[in-house]
């Protein structure tokens, strides 16, 4: 597998670069965000994941990451941030990021999260799950609202097949981050809400196909 990191930090890059190497990935480093942005553009299907700094030369992460959502480009973004507050980590999620790490961190970590974000979900049928006017092919990862495309991030997809894959039944925040993240945060814990939110604009959910169980979690009911 092939990851972009895009670091300004020349050191820390290099470092990253040895040491994803050694993991058995192949690595290029870009260190201004306007030339990461071109390149994933150009090449959306050149790299599985991105490992992205917030603040860049040119142009920071959470504008870059923006433009390639925006773009539909949906390859899974890792955000390294020295800004920890939650609004900072809300930003670079409402940007579609998928995962964020602050700084300083330790590889081992950074490794977890990578693989983490690049382990596909084991597949069980049905492959295709639908409900309503939404349609959602679990090997391809196309989406679909009214028979039309619809891009979703790699989170956001997670979140919206195990809701789909659970009709009727109320699934805790608790559930759907051990679901999709991996890793437990207390100190941000509305992490699903942010992705909900999303996925709620985004599959134009005027009639609340995803409903709030206030202080629990989230159903589809079907």
């Amino acid at each position: 597998m092939k990851i972009l990191v895009v670091e300004d930090n020349k050191k820390l890059a290099e470092n990253l670069k040895q040491g994803l190497m050694q993991e058995g990935y192949a690595v290029d480093i870009i260190e201004e965000g306007l030339a990461a942005e071109r390149r994933i553009l150009i090449n959306r299907d050149e790299y599985d994941l991105v490992v992205l700094d917030r603040m860049l030369p040119g142009k920071d992460g959470v504008s870059v990451c923006l433009s390639w959502r925006e773009n539909d480009v949906t390859v899974p973004v890792l955000m390294l941030t020295a800004l920890s507050t939650t609004d900072d980590k809300v930003k670079g999620l409402d940007a579609g990021a998928d995962d964020y790490l602050a700084k300083p961190f330790a590889f081992k970590e950074l490794l977890a999260r990578i693989n983490a974000l690049l382990r596909r979900p084991k597949q069980s049928a049905p492959l295709i799950l639908t409900f309503k006017d939404i349609s959602i092919n679990t090997v391809s990862r196309v989406v679909t609202y009214k028979n039309k495309p619809i891009t979703l991030t790699l989170k956001e997809f997670m979140v919206l097949e195990y809701l789909m894959r659970n009709i009727d039944k109320v699934v805790t925040r608790d559930e759907l981050y051990s679901h999709a993240w991996d890793f437990a945060d207390s100190s941000f814990s509305n992490t699903v809400d942010v992705h909900i939110k999303n996925l709620r604009r985004k599959i134009h959910d005027n009639a609340k196909i995803i409903q709030t169980i206030r202080g629990v979690g989230y159903k589809i009911e079907g």
